[in-house]
């Protein structure tokens, strides 16, 4: 398991975050997801061995909350 905490610039609200946790916690490998709006970031929690943080990092881009690292 590998957990990364990564900025979201993005995030405004309580929409903001259920889209983010709805959208990660949907990939195969993802176990949580909290995102938080008012430090703006979201703590994603996922095995490596059947995800890769490449292919999170695009899926946040996609939905239009790119991370920061």
């Amino acid at each position: 398991m590998t957990t990364k905490t990564v900025n979201i610039p993005k995030i405004n609200c309580g929409h903001c975050t259920g889209t983010i946790e709805r959208e990660v916690s949907e990939l195969e490998g993802v176990n949580s997801v909290t995102a938080n709006k008012d430090n703006k970031t979201a703590t994603i929690d996922w095995d490596e061995t059947t995800i890769k943080w490449e292919q999170i990092s695009e899926l946040l881009e996609e939905i239009g909350f790119p991370s920061v690292d």
